[in-house]
């Protein structure tokens, strides 16, 4: 997996590395150079406390992509 690196020096850590180290958002992550040079990424053990709430754990769950439109006309029937 690669990813670019942005003028501001940021880069996006990928969905599969986030699902697999089960991050979230407001996760702390810690970088760590090896011996042999690697980068390893290391996720904190707190998230800054956040619990997760109904619409936290829905988030992302949806099968159907609604236009606005369309959800706002079927709302005002």
């Amino acid at each position: 997996m690669t990813t670019t690196l942005t003028s501001k020096g940021q880069v996006t850590i990928p969905k599969q590395i986030r699902d697999a180290l089960k991050m979230e958002p407001g996760c702390s992550v810690q970088f760590c150079v090896n011996q042999e040079g690697d980068v390893v990424i290391h996720k904190v053990n707190a998230c800054n406390g956040h619990k997760l709430d109904c619409f936290d754990l829905a988030r992302g769950m949806a099968d159907v992509k609604w236009r606005t439109e369309e959800l706002m006309a079927l709302l005002r029937v």
